[in-house]
């Protein structure tokens, strides 16, 4: 097993570091010819984001020869998720590891990712679109490259579940709901739709709020549900596959660009070599951590899985969501990526 579980509320206890200390040693190349970077990651040790970040070091590390050493920092340690954003755009960080949810406010087309049963149900099926997709790694990448961020991949960290206080069947089971979100205009709409109250907050605040009744539920991957004990504090889970969790890996472009090819092409293709470590990485990590819930005694969680036909009513209310992204949410490239990125999922299924 290639994960351990940590604490987390100790890490998002312990605040932000000053932004001096992000920026210290973070440099292009060194008198010696070595390269000294920080890669920044909205999750903690033991989870996908950081256990890929660090594999994404060592292996570039080994690559180099020992020419490129990049600090892995999990989340807590330099700020808020928006934060880490900011500090990328900013080149206090080279890379960083960011999920679209965090951005929809300044890329409203990221937001495509939270629109609920886009994707297939097959996790392979949607690895292979993420990795091939011209709509998002031509068309979108470049919207946020507009941003001074550059998206070098996209990666599923598994399908989204369903915690909450109450069971969660059906759609009338979200009515007066309060459900925590990302702060994306178009995730609060899709649980509006289902007739939930949509409460966006950042992750460290989670657990508090769940335990407190300041929230009723969440949405989040098997693995983080487990190694975040959000289970502790919830009575149910569903499985209800609605979504993925899609995440990016992520780089300052003039930094990027700036680079000698040499060490550009090395980045590239420690990307690519990545692209199928994580998926076997969160798969293995979901499948395992779901027993960790379903034999948890101490803290007992009721697991439902729903059938097609509970899923599909979801589904229902989920489709014409799509149409608010259209004519909300973005203008026309966006309208042609959402719908270049349905025929690529139409020629996928």
């Amino acid at each position: 097993m290639f994960f351990k579980k940590r604490n987390w509320k100790a890490i998002a206890l312990a605040g932000a570091v000053t932004l001096g200390l992000a920026a210290c040693g973070s440099e292009s190349a060194g008198g010696d010819g070595t390269y000294n970077w920080q890669f920044v990651t909205e999750e903690v040790q033991g989870q996908v984001q950081y256990e890929y970040a660090a594999e994404f070091a060592e292996l570039l590390n080994e690559k180099s020869d020992g020419q490129i050493n990049i600090d892995v920092f999990e989340f807590g340690q330099l700020g808020s998720e928006v934060d880490q954003v900011e500090q990328l755009q900013d080149g206090i960080v080279e890379f960083a590891i960011v999920s679209p949810g965090f951005t929809g406010g300044m890329v409203a087309e990221g937001q495509v990712f939270a629109l609920q049963f886009l994707f297939p149900d097959d996790q392979e099926k949607t690895q292979e679109i993420l990795n091939t997709s011209e709509a998002l790694h031509s068309h979108l990448a470049g919207m946020y490259e507009a941003h001074n961020i550059k998206p070098l991949a996209f990666f599923t960290e598994g399908a989204m579940q369903w915690t909450g206080s109450r069971e969660l069947r059906t759609p009338a089971d979200f009515t007066g709901f309060k459900m925590r979100t990302q702060e994306s205009p178009l995730i609060m709409e899709s649980y509006r739709a289902y007739g939930a109250d949509p409460s966006p907050l950042s992750w460290s605040e989670l657990y508090t709020s769940l335990d407190r009744g300041v929230v009723d539920g969440q949405e989040n991957p098997i693995f983080f549900i487990e190694d975040a004990s959000f289970h502790e504090v919830q009575d149910y889970m569903t499985i209800s596959n609605h979504n993925n969790y899609v995440a990016m890996t992520t780089v300052n472009p003039t930094f990027y660009n700036e680079l000698p090819d040499d060490i550009r092409a090395l980045i590239d293709e420690t990307v690519e070599e990545m692209q199928p470590r994580v998926f076997e990485m969160q798969k293995e990590m979901n499948e395992s951590l779901l027993d960790s819930i379903i034999n948890n005694t101490d803290n007992p969680t009721e697991v439902i899985e729903l059938t097609e036909a509970e899923r599909e009513e979801f589904r229902a209310l989920a489709i014409p969501v799509r149409d608010f992204f259209r004519d909300e949410v973005v203008g026309d490239k966006g309208r042609e990526m959402l719908e270049l990125l349905e025929q690529e999922i139409a020629a996928h299924e």
